[in-house]
């Protein structure tokens, strides 16, 4: 099922946080609605749930125009942050709450109830209640309950932000394997990036009710639009140099780079040099010295004060003889710099 929002508006009194918010996510596209914390990803999941009325626009399932429609009458299906669960009913009651408020036969809400729990990987847990699943767990039940009334579109805020980074990581994977598996249109908000670019198709980056760049998780990192999109995502984030564009790129007061090919401007700009574009297997070309290095496990983090100004962050692997305070001459990979304006505008 296709969603598409034309010119949506979203004002709280005197003040509009969404102006004319255009957004399609395609027929069994999981899109992200990514951004910092006030940009408006929530108050549009809201708006698409029916929680919050429009003040502006109109909101398409398909061809049918749900503007006006109930919140109880949208096919959607929401999964909140804090999994909103029935604290009384076991895991089975709550799945099947929906098809009971229906007023479904029980023997249909049962072998339902039973294929969304085996779908989910909880067949054996529904005879419990909240208080005794793990949060994982909590969130299965929920997706599962979100998805039994088979929503035209599944909605998730923010579901992974009471995991810890393990489970995360599980819950990532298993919640884009049963989107993938049913089919479902789905949206996805955020703050997390890294959510954002390994469970999604598509992602749509906001800040201050805008949607600053639209596309997939592999362009946006590669060519972001501006300063912002380039420092949103990414982990480890990446570092920006003040420079001064000339016949070669001056980096401080003495270092400079190659000037990368189709850059045309002239005077101060701003570079982005992500972490796995710098680093001894790029050459030589930059002076510094070391003042910080995080182990990573199989790879470790370094910070490199450089001559005359600014730090640059490499990954380089476990083992590198590299320590605190050691002066090291290294390379940029010329391909991969990334030139903004002072004002952050993308060159």
């Amino acid at each position: 099922m296709e969603l598409r929002l034309e010119k949506f508006t979203k004002a709280f009194g005197p003040v509009t946080v969404i102006q004319d918010m255009d957004l399609t996510v395609g027929s069994g596209e999981m899109m992200a609605l990514l951004g910092p914390s006030g940009c408006g990803k929530s108050t549009t999941l809201f708006a698409i749930c029916g929680i919050h009325k429009m003040t502006g626009g109109r909101l398409y399932f398909g061809d049918r125009d749900v503007t006006s429609v109930p919140a109880q009458q949208r096919s959607v299906g929401v999964v909140f942050q804090n999994y909103a669960l029935y604290p009384h009913m076991t895991a089975e009651q709550n799945i099947g709450f929906p098809l009971k408020v229906m007023r479904q036969p029980k023997a249909e809400i049962a072998k339902e109830v039973q294929r969304l729990a085996d779908l989910v990987q909880i067949g054996d847990l529904l005879d419990r209640r909240p208080a005794q699943l793990s949060g994982g767990q909590q969130q299965r039940v929920a997706l599962a309950r979100a998805m039994i009334r088979k929503p035209d579109v599944l909605l998730l805020d923010e579901p992974l932000a009471n995991l810890d980074a393990k489970l995360r990581l599980e819950m990532r994977a298993e919640i884009r394997r049963i989107q993938r598996e049913t089919g479902i249109t789905a949206i996805l908000v955020t703050h997390d990036q890294v959510e954002a670019m390994s469970m999604c198709d598509r992602i749509a980056l906001m800040r201050d009710g805008k949607i600053v760049q639209l596309d997939t998780p592999e362009r946006m990192y590669a060519d972001p639009a501006s300063q912002f999109v380039a420092g949103f995502l990414g982990n480890p984030p990446i570092s920006f140099l003040p420079a001064r564009a000339g016949e070669q790129l001056a980096i401080g007061q003495s270092q400079v780079l190659p000037r990368p090919a189709g850059l045309e401007v002239q005077g101060d700009i701003v570079l982005g040099i992500r972490p796995e574009h710098f680093g001894p297997q790029h050459g030589q070309g930059l002076h510094g010295e070391v003042i910080f290095v995080e182990p990573q496990g199989r790879e470790e983090l370094v910070d490199v004060q450089l001559d005359g100004g600014g730090i640059l962050r490499a990954i380089l692997p476990t083992g590198d003889p590299v320590k605190l305070g050691d002066r090291v001459n290294w390379g940029v990979s010329g391909g991969n710099i990334l030139a903004f304006s002072t004002e952050g505008v993308r060159l």
